[in-house]
């Protein structure tokens, strides 16, 4: 361990080798950097690539500062890229403090301030346009800042990140940063190899230490401890005491993370009473994670009506001014409808929600003024957790599972360390603290877990895309393209996960030599004696499956042949034995259904009605007699039951109906079998002594032969596996005419142009001529239907629509849609959605000009939309009606409509922004 004089020595040296851009920029900060933020802007300055995987909180962006004061003094330009428009406009803001608007700009696809300054902060969608585009903008560029390039593993947009990293030109510096991941030193090699020389840094250390805790009641534990120093720590045994008395009191051990046991030793603490707690710990500001947008407003609700009361009058005053200031350009009606007054009351009470739901503008003020220490207490989605710069002293999470939209999913590791590097905030905590509400059946065990657990591997989510494919083959031709797709991380991994398959495969192929040996036979060829063995094994098994199947599909046409009143005999199962059919069980057409065959409704013997299935019946079934049903028979009525189980005694009498049939399943005589057993029979090997020891090898052999195969099939599938789906890509693009071999069509160049998820249904839709006879508004809801995707929750509602010519139209694009899937289908290729029209409603009613609160309120027909939602959906409408319009012939109507569209919906809470 280096003392204190040493490093001082160490840091001496660097600053005497470090050159004059790095002197320079100390000067800008009032504290000194740390080792890694030095390492790295050393390799930057001395001409490398960096990636930095450092934790949230860091300091990281110091180093992609660093690439902007690079660029300025070589009088290059830098690009500064983030992944969403929030975190890009806060980055604007920041680096137009220091160097002024005239040498910042920023582009996000909805704001374009100053696009040819020397910095310019982007979201990555718009470089990557860019270097399609071929943009004069790139002209001079040498340095990429890529912020948060963990990014591209998320599956809807992280191919954008590979394409700018693949497609930058040679002479562009990349500096990568990185959440924590454990597979760094990959992602380094691999933009190493793209890049040329990177330099890859990480740092584990958190600037500000974090403390774990546990709340249970009202008292606050460590969820580790250690006796003695530099003992490693352990889960704290006053917490591992509790769950086990819980589990004993509530009958059994604990349920996990998801535990929903009833509790039994303490109350949980209301949300006011978890504030108060921090309060009195002096752990406020603290943000609190909810998984749910309806529980953050409900805690913000709960915390208000409990009068907590967080700030000063001194704050409260400051807290209004802010407000009042930053919601100006709202009108009055509006604010009524968002339940401003509400809102405010709130936030001078230093209590605020945050989630997507939310007006942009009402998120934006919550984030200031927890920046500012005004408000204190936070209750948020795991929204906030990526990318706004919005730390606290402490992180509350209330559960360690979440709804996924299918099921409550456990929280991962990597959710968890990001969700708790919001606490501690540099330069004003000592130590950050990260709190875990105790739920009933907690387990302080499986939260150590994610506390402790250090691996978040990064994966690429990289697939070429119908867009990307005709800009590539536009720019470097087919062939070309396909050496550059290969060069995607997702190739590189794929090309590593194949070299431990190939091992695998070595070790296996090994095998197969060492049992062929075994099973060597003196009197001939073994192999060849076993295989013949096998075909007769297969083949039998062969025959008995379809004997099995003959079987059950007589079984099943005897069952569609029941009628009510047929008494039959149940064969086999729990029910075996007399009862009379009350109903066949058949479909609406009198067929079973799906293969699965009738479930009939029957009375038993024994007075039970029961629901029997196909399964219940192994051989064919017939009727033994025939009972007329009483009209006004009820099943559900004992009396009726025993009145029926009596007729059907008195019609059988004492006839003898013998034993069920029973399945029969000798060997029927096959010609091929037959022979099979006189070949065997004739081998040589087959009068071996020692055959049956070397038939054991043999059978070892086959199954590692079969294994050994499925490994190669492995092997094949993953080799080349992005330049494969490129290739399927190209033939869809082919068949449909937007590309013709090497050539890139009128319409592909149209396509070229449509940077959207559909972007060839969208690319369909203009070719068709579908939305021309559309007016704006209509315009609006048809293509609304192209960006927006209903929750999961949202699925069952039947979405509203506009009637007349919207109708139709949505009705051919979705038509057009089963005709796109079809021809993916036959290229091996499921890209293309189903257009989604839950927010077609709203599209065309605010592009008529119907006011805030008729289009929230009625949002998607019967529904409220919630107002961020609201805008964020406008705000991608606005942006594919952008690149409709300019995509559509120069004479096309939807030009004009499309034109006319965005007019239309820019306007009010759609058209503000918060940097111009």
């Amino acid at each position: 361990m280096t003392t204190p004089a040493e490093r001082y020595a160490a840091f001496r040296e660097s600053i005497a080798h470090e050159g004059p851009a790095m002197r320079s920029f100390r000067e800008l900060y009032d504290f000194e950097l740390d080792e890694f933020q030095i390492d790295a802007c050393h390799a930057l300055e001395a001409g490398d690539g960096v990636l930095v995987a450092a934790p949230t909180g860091s300091g990281k962006t110091v180093v992609g500062e660093f690439a902007v004061h690079l660029a300025l003094e070589q009088g290059r330009k830098c690009f500064y890229t983030t992944p969403i428009k929030a975190l890009s406009n806060q980055k604007y803001n920041d680096l137009v403090k220091r160097y002024g608007t005239k040498k910042v700009g920023l582009l996000t696809g909805d704001n374009s301030v100053n696009g040819e300054a020397p910095i310019v902060v982007m979201t990555t969608e718009v470089l990557r346009n860019m270097l399609y585009a071929g943009s004069a903008t790139l002209a001079g560029l040498g340095f990429v800042v890529m912020d948060e390039v963990h990014y591209l593993a998320d599956r809807f947009r992280g191919a954008v990140w590979e394409e700018v990293i693949i497609h930058l030109p040679e002479s562009v510096r990349v500096v990568a940063l990185s959440a924590t991941v454990s597979n760094a030193e990959e992602f380094g090699e691999w933009l190493g190899e793209v890049r040329g020389d990177t330099t890859v840094i990480v740092d584990e250390h958190r600037p500000v230490p974090l403390w774990q805790h546990m709340l249970a009641g009202n008292r606050l534990y460590d969820l580790f401890v250690s006796e003695e120093e530099g003992e490693r720590p352990r889960v704290n045994p006053e917490l591992l005491r509790m769950s086990r008395e819980e589990g004993r009191l509530g009958g059994g051990p604990p349920r996990g993370r998801r535990g929903y046991g009833r509790p039994r030793g303490f109350r949980a603490p209301s949300r006011a009473d978890v504030v108060e707690r921090l309060d009195a710990e002096g752990l406020l500001p603290a943000i609190t994670f909810i998984f749910s947008r309806a529980g953050c407003d409900a805690a913000v609700m709960q915390c208000l009506y409990s009068g907590l009361r967080l700030t000063t009058e001194r704050e409260r005053h400051e807290i209004r001014q802010i407000v009042d200031e930053r919601t100006a350009h709202l009108p009055d009606e509006d604010l009524a409808v968002l339940g401003f007054l509400e809102w405010r009351e709130c936030l001078e009470r230093g209590l605020a929600a945050h989630h997507a739901g939310m007006l942009p503008t009402f998120k934006e003020v919550v984030e200031e003024l927890f920046t500012e220490g005004l408000v204190k207490a936070v209750f948020a989605t795991e929204t906030l957790a990526l990318g706004i710069n919005m730390p606290a002293r402490s992180v509350v999470i209330e559960k360690l599972d979440k709804w996924n939209g299918e099921t409550h999913a456990d929280l991962t590791p990597g959710e968890y360390t990001q969700l708790t590097g919001r606490a501690g905030r540099r330069g004003i905590d000592v130590e950050g603290h990260a709190v875990v509400i105790w739920q009933p059946g907690g387990d302080p065990v499986s939260v150590a877990g994610l506390a402790s657990t250090r691996t978040y591997p990064l994966r690429s989510s990289f697939r070429p895309s119908y867009n990307m494919a005709v800009n590539l083959v536009g720019q470097v031709g087919r062939a070309r393209a396909r050496t550059l797709l290969e060069a995607s991380f997702a190739q590189f991994q794929a090309d590593r996960a194949v070299v431990g398959l190939a091992r695998q495969l070595r070790r296996t192929d090994e095998a197969l030599a060492g049992y062929q040996d075994a099973m060597t036979c003196h009197l001939g060829d073994f192999s060849e004696y076993a295989a013949l063995r096998r075909r007769l094994s297969d083949r039998e098994s062969d025959l008995s499956r379809q004997r099995t199947a003959a079987r059950r599909a007589q079984a099943i046409r005897s069952l569609e042949a029941l009628r009510p009143g047929d008494v039959i005999r149940v064969p086999a199962g729990r029910r075996a034995g007399l009862a009379v059919v009350l109903d066949p069980g058949l479909n609406p057409r009198g067929l079973a259904g799906r293969g699965e065959g009738p479930s009939p409704l029957v009375l038993t013997i024994a007075k039970q009605v029961k629901r029997l299935s196909a399964a219940d019946f192994p051989v064919p079934v017939e009727p033994v007699e025939r009972l007329r049903i009483p009209k006004n028979f009820n099943s559900r009525a004992p009396r009726d039951r025993a009145d029926l189980v009596a007729t059907m005694h008195a019609k059988l009498g004492d006839r003898d109906l013998g034993k069920p049939p029973r399945a029969r399943d000798h060997a029927v005589e096959d010609e091929e079998v037959t022979e099979l057993r006189r070949l065997i029979r004739q081998h040589p090997c087959h009068a071996c002594e020692e055959r049956e020891d070397h038939a054991r090898w043999a059978e070892r052999y086959y199954k590692q032969l079969r294994e050994s195969e499925g490994l190669r099939r492995r092997v094949e599938s993953r080799s080349h596996v992005i330049a494969r789906t490129f290739d399927r890509v190209c033939g869809v693009l082919d068949q449909l005419g937007y590309l013709d071999g090497e050539t890139v069509t009128v319409q592909g160049r149209r396509l070229a142009a449509l940077y959207t998820e559909l972007d060839l249904l969208t690319a369909e839709c203009l070719r068709s001529g579908l939305w021309d006879a559309l007016d704006p508004a209509e315009l609006a809801a048809c293509v609304s239907a192209l960006v927006f995707e209903s929750r999961q929750s949202d699925e069952a509602r039947r979405p509203k629509i506009p009637a007349g010519e919207a109708t139709e139209t949505l009705a051919a694009m979705v038509r057009l849609w089963g005709d796109l899937e079809v021809i993916e289908e036959s290229h091996g290729l499921s890209f293309t959605r189903e257009p989604d029209f839950g927010f077609a409603w709203a599209a065309f009613r605010w592009a008529r000009g119907h006011s805030l609160d008729a289009v929230l309120t009625d949002g998607a027909g019967g529904t409220e939309l919630a107002a961020g939602d609201f805008v964020r959906w406008m705000k991608q409408l606005l942006d594919l009606l952008g690149q409709i319009g300019d995509a559509a012939a120069p004479q096309s109507p939807v030009k004009k409509n499309a034109s006319k569209a965005m007019d239309a919906i820019r306007r009010g809470v759609v058209a503000y922004t918060s940097v111009t």
